[in-house]
């Protein structure tokens, strides 16, 4: 198991030393009344996610960890590089299986597992999107088992979530502890709204007049992630709106203001394919609006990310990402992805059902942690009622084995101690120019022992950080000084 910032013996890796040093220097008393502190700030603030399956009052304080989580500057770059290069061959992969579709004719990705996908939207055919750009933001998630050892657990192409938390992480720490932030050796992130809304805003409609006019679509206050559709528009200053606030006028999305009807250019949606249009997708949908699919085809507006998108992070696709980077980039990839069988395969169903007690099954196109059963940490009976599922439909399921996740230092009810994290980082790409922002989401298993970090299954999160390279300090330095 690697620790993140003890090596062998318990010497301090060299991006933990600050941390190391404020940890020694810091009485347990201070820690505790600073946690206190941290989460009244989250109550005020109102940082919360909602979870609707456990009864009760749905809203939920996510738990923060006050230790941070550290990453050298070379470890960052190398990381950055494999992410662009990542999303970069994604993007391709979308915009060529709603296109010419070569990859499929190459037999290197089945058609199957494309056009029978659920996640596959026959309207996105034949239709050129701006900049060739189909998800936007992405979040792709890591996992680290040693010093350089980082591999890709999942791509979320669709409708990402946890940059508010990342933010907020952020900006709750620098007000707890603002002496940690004196020395300048932490990359900034809260730029991030700023950068997204012009990545939005680079992905304008080419009937676009004028400087575009970028909304937020939500699908309401009961939605878990609401807080952090309502704290981005806020950010972006751009409007927060819900479907009823639009309307398709003569191919055109319009929004309902004060002043009467105004354009709408760029939707950056945080709700669900079959919820946007209910006259293209689910036509019980009172979330989306009508003919919002027919204004997208005539080039009036853009959706971000785009309808369709989901097909790239299903996890049976993922496994075939490296393939896709060296087809459409003739590149190596430079992230390894984690061995996964696909139990649409007899072999592969064979196996996984011969070594359920040591392998971790995910839904091939679930999220959030459910419907995922954890092998080494399930009892028998789990393991026999979840075998019965995977024969049912094991199509529906891929297997990976249960790797050792790297474990950072947290502030438990016991002191300090080891728990196991992941990494989100966020990816932003507007056409050639695409921007990872230097961090990232980190989530915590804050159960002891536990592998599962998501916040709906007991996990937590703390703020990542990325130490900038001595020559970064110094340019940023002489900038402010030139200032």
């Amino acid at each position: 198991m690697f620790d993140e910032m003890r090596a062998e013996g318990g010497a301090v890796r060299p991006a933990y030393a600050m941390v190391d040093r404020w940890l020694k220097a810091t009485p347990q008393a201070a820690l505790d009344a600073k946690k206190k502190e941290a989460e009244r700030l989250f109550r005020r603030i109102g940082i919360t996610f909602a979870v609707y399956t456990e009864g009760g009052d749905p809203e939920r304080l996510i738990p923060f960890d006050m230790i941070p989580r550290v990453l050298g500057a070379d470890e960052w770059a190398i990381l950055e590089r494999g992410l662009k290069q990542r999303v970069r061959a994604l993007n391709l992969f979308l915009k060529d299986i709603y296109g010419p579709a070569e990859i499929l004719k190459a037999g290197i990705i089945p058609e199957a597992l494309v056009f029978l996908n659920a996640a596959f939207q026959a309207h996105m055919q034949g239709l050129e999107v701006p900049n060739g750009v189909y998800t936007h933001v992405s979040g792709i998630d890591l996992v680290r088992t040693g010093p350089d050892e980082f591999f890709v657990l999942e791509d979320n192409c669709r409708t990402p979530s946890g940059v508010s938390y990342m933010l907020e992480n952020r900006a709750v720490m620098m007000r707890l502890f603002p002496d940690l932030f004196e020395g300048g050796n932490i990359a900034p992130i809260q730029r991030y709204p700023e950068t997204l809304l012009k990545t939005l805003r680079a992905a304008a409609p080419r009937r676009c007049n004028g400087d575009p006019t970028v909304v937020l679509l939500t699908p309401g206050p009961f939605n878990s992630a609401y807080y952090e559709h309502s704290f981005l528009a806020d950010e972006m200053g751009v409007e927060l709106v819900e479907g009823p606030d639009l309307r398709v006028q003569d191919g055109v999305v319009c929004m309902r203001t004060t002043r009467g009807l105004q354009r709408v250019d760029v939707i950056y949606r945080r709700i669900d394919d079959d919820f946007l249009d209910p006259l293209a997708f689910n036509p019980d949908s009172m979330l989306g609006v009508p003919g919002l699919m027919a204004a997208y085809r005539q080039g009036n507006v853009t959706i971000a990310n785009a309808p369709g998108a989901g097909v790239a992070d299903d996890k049976a696709v993922y496994r075939l990402v490296p393939d896709m980077i060296k087809f459409y980039l003739g590149e190596e990839p430079l992230l390894k992805n984690v061995p996964t069988w696909d139990c649409s395969k007899p072999d592969a169903l064979s196996h996984v059902l011969d070594n359920l007690a040591e392998l971790v099954v995910k839904e091939a196109r679930g999220s959030g942690g459910y419907g995922m059963l954890v092998g080494p940490h399930a009892t028998k009976a789990e393991i026999a009622a979840f075998a019965e599922k995977l024969k049912a439909n094991p199509a529906d399921y891929v297997a990976q084995p249960t790797l050792s996740l790297s474990t950072c230092p947290c502030f438990v009810e016991s002191g300090v101690a080891p728990r196991h994290i992941d990494l989100r980082p966020f990816v932003l790409t507007a056409g050639e120019e695409i921007a990872v922002i230097p961090g990232g989401l980190t989530r915590v298993a804050l159960r002891e022992g536990s592998l599962v970090v998501n916040s709906s299954q007991g996990g937590g999160t703390k703020d990542t950080w990325v130490l900038r390279a001595p020559s970064q300090q110094q340019s940023q330095s002489q900038s402010q000084g030139q200032g």
